[in-house]
């Protein structure tokens, strides 16, 4: 391995189309990546050599979009090349890549390419497609209920050009009757907890007032709860380390996504942040709504 590979990372994008892998490539492209779209697999192996070898500054910080049929190629071909790199998948949840798909009029590229006869099917054939090739080494990030703001803070976090590449965890807070978050790496429900929801005074706050937090976070049967829970994540961090994970995602939901999940979320960001690099997102929370 040259001096120049060993600062060399390679951001492998990836997902299903229209799940939003060029609004990710985009952002990348801002973040300072060289972003190329589509490079011919055939080619490959001397992208590869370059990638080593140049001592062209636009090649230390590369993200690569390919398509499901060449996704495999891709992983093959980059592992164990003395590359740092990185797997970004884009996924969704298939009735939101339907209605993207027909509010746009775009046509998927599995029925031009007569691989698939219907849009459903084309979803469901590129989604088999994936399925052995996605593991716990690759960062999936779910589009399903994320804004283009709250995708592009996502992949600041996890690929800053700034900062050095360290296990991360993203602890999520959600509502069930929303729909649960489809990247979650692990999920929690909390809906066993004493619900302030039934104290007409608290309901239109959140777990992120004090009021909600303290109802929750105090209560015998949440301590009980939080110590058991931090044991177990305690050692399945350490582990998830050992076997060279990137990042972690657990979801914490309840009902509606506004007290008890929040609280118990904002509990374990508080917990964890100075260990690890933490990040928080309460993907339902409405201020002072009274939907739990």
């Amino acid at each position: 391995m040259t001096e120049a590979a060993q600062h060399r990372r390679v951001i492998l994008v990836s997902g299903l189309s229209g799940a939003g892998k060029s609004t990710a490539t985009r952002f990348l492209e801002d973040m300072g990546y060289h972003c190329i779209d589509n490079f011919p697999v055939q080619m490959l192996s001397l992208l590869v050599d370059m990638i080593e070898n140049t001592t062209d500054q636009r090649y230390q910080y590369i993200a690569l979009s390919t398509s499901a049929q060449d996704f495999p190629e891709f992983q093959r071909v980059l592992k164990g090349e003395g590359i740092e790199v990185f797997t970004l998948f884009l996924d969704a949840a298939d009735n939101i890549l339907l209605h993207r798909y027909k509010s746009t009029r775009r046509v998927h590229p599995l029925l031009l390419s007569n691989q698939a006869n219907t849009l459903e099917e084309a979803i469901d054939v590129e989604r088999q497609m994936f399925q052995k090739y996605i593991n716990d080494s690759v960062i999936t990030i779910d589009t399903t209920f994320v804004t283009e703001k709250e995708l592009k803070r996502k992949i600041e976090s996890y690929f800053s050009k700034s900062a050095v590449p360290s296990f991360s965890i993203s602890f999520i807070s959600f509502g069930y009757k929303n729909g649960v978050p489809m990247d979650a790496d692990l999920m929690i429900d909390v809906r066993f907890l004493p619900n302030p929801y039934w104290e007409v005074e608290l309901r239109p706050y959140s777990g992120n007032d004090e009021c909600i937090y303290r109802y929750v976070i105090d209560k015998p049967e949440t301590q009980e709860f939080l110590k058991r829970l931090i044991s177990f994540l305690d050692y399945a961090f350490e582990e998830y380390v050992k076997e060279g994970k990137n990042h972690f995602t657990v979801a914490i939901g309840c009902t509606g996504g506004q007290h008890r999940s929040v609280s118990v979320a904002n509990y374990l960001y508080n917990h964890y942040k100075e260990q690890y690099n933490s990040y928080i997102e309460h993907r339902d929370v409405q201020e002072h709504d009274s939907t739990e």
